[in-house]
């Protein structure tokens, strides 16, 4: 027996928005299923935070609708929407103790003392508060400042709940940290998180899909294992993490020819016809640089090189090496290879890859159009 798909918690049709007749927001459209954790991602200017005030009401569409709970809300403002916000800054107020903050939406709502204080001690045990009720914000770290301030997001249990970049006045560990609990607490709550971020690794490790934003618009959206392993074009393969580049031509007979050699590809865009400049994007942690006194099969992917750099990641090693022509590859391996050869710059290789780790799409200026339009 098939399990129905959970009902849609944000709909967005057709969105357009400009300012100073600038396009900032085009034909935009999305859904998100109740129950979701979306993040979006994209490089500044492409409109995530526009897209995120659209949703919440505090800006108007110029085209489209918008959707919750499968409610028209486009001409509805921001305070009656069933929506809340949490932003990089806490906002908590600070002549109020925490409980009262986190009570503060039932409170307007009219919700009586007992049964606000009620839900708001549940809320602090949720995130792991519950012992700090009677202080005063200033007295909270700000880890625990941006829990309360979720808290007190979610004290009115709105059907959606947008973040924007709220993690991001905290330190690395501390924001570590604050992503494990984020995730926990909207699993827990089978609560709809639309969580606006720059940080891509933040993003893949919490959100169930990824919608990446450019040029006012949803370049590919996706779970996160689809769009890093399988990106829709070259410009989102660059943007979501590192990526080695190789330009090649497509020959008549649907093979790569590179300056280097022959290149394989598991994926070539369809688009691409003879003759086409092709690129083709390999990860590094896809790349190998193998030992050139070794015995290796002729082939394509295979490209000599001489190691450049080598940085001690962790348990992880990067390391650089460049080609005679001046080609640029990098590999993240374990420490200690699987070879047992340990690799120092100055070492000569031959860098590889298997066909299955490489795409080949449409050779597009895409490193001017990562910068933002807006």
């Amino acid at each position: 027996m098939t399990q129905s798909p959970p009902p849609i918690a944000v709909a967005l049709h057709g969105i357009a928005k400009s300012f100073g007749g600038e396009r900032v927001l085009s034909g935009l459209s999305l859904e998100v299923p109740r129950g979701e954790f979306l993040a979006i991602v994209g490089p500044s200017g492409s409109g995530k935070t526009t897209a995120m005030r659209i949703i919440g009401g505090f800006e108007s569409p110029d085209e489209g609708t918008v959707w919750i709970s499968g409610e028209d809300v486009t001409a509805v403002p921001a305070e009656r929407r069933d929506v809340n916000t949490v932003f990089q800054s806490y906002a908590l107020f600070p002549h109020m103790s925490v409980i009262d903050n986190v009570a503060y939406g039932p409170r307007m709502r009219g919700v009586g003392r007992s049964a606000r204080r009620r839900k708001a001690g549940e809320l602090l045990e949720l995130v792991r508060l519950s012992d700090v009720g009677d202080r005063k914000p200033n007295q909270l770290s700000g880890g625990m400042q941006q829990r309360v301030a979720l808290a007190r997001a979610l004290a009115n249990e709105p059907a959606v709940l947008l973040l924007d970049e709220p993690l991001g006045a905290l330190d690395r560990k501390l924001r570590e940290e604050m992503q494990r609990e984020l995730r926990r607490i909207q699993t827990e709550l089978g609560a709809t998180f639309i969580y606006i971020t720059h940080d891509q690794e933040e993003a893949f490790g919490m959100a169930d899909r990824l919608a990446v934003m450019r040029h006012g618009g949803f370049e590919q959206v996706g779970d996160p294992a689809t769009i890093y392993d399988r990106p829709v074009n070259a410009w989102t393969a660059l943007f979501v993490g590192s990526a080695n580049q190789i330009r090649a031509t497509l020959g008549e007979d649907g093979a790569l020819v590179s300056d280097l050699g022959p290149v394989a590809a598991s994926h070539v865009d369809p688009a691409l016809k003879s003759g086409d400049p092709a690129l083709v994007i390999v990860r590094p942690e896809e790349t190998r640089f193998l030992c050139t006194n070794a015995e290796r099969p002729s082939g394509p992917n295979r490209f000599p090189a001489r190691i450049v750099d080598a940085v001690a990641l962790g348990p992880s090693l990067r390391l650089r090496a460049v080609t005679a022509g001046g080609i640029a590859f990098e590999s993240i391996e374990r420490r200690a290879s699987s070879d047992g050869i340990e690799r120092h710059p100055g070492d000569a290789v031959l860098v590889s890859f298997a066909d299955r780790a490489a795409r080949a799409y449409r050779d597009e200026p895409v490193a001017n159009s990562l910068r933002p339009s807006s």
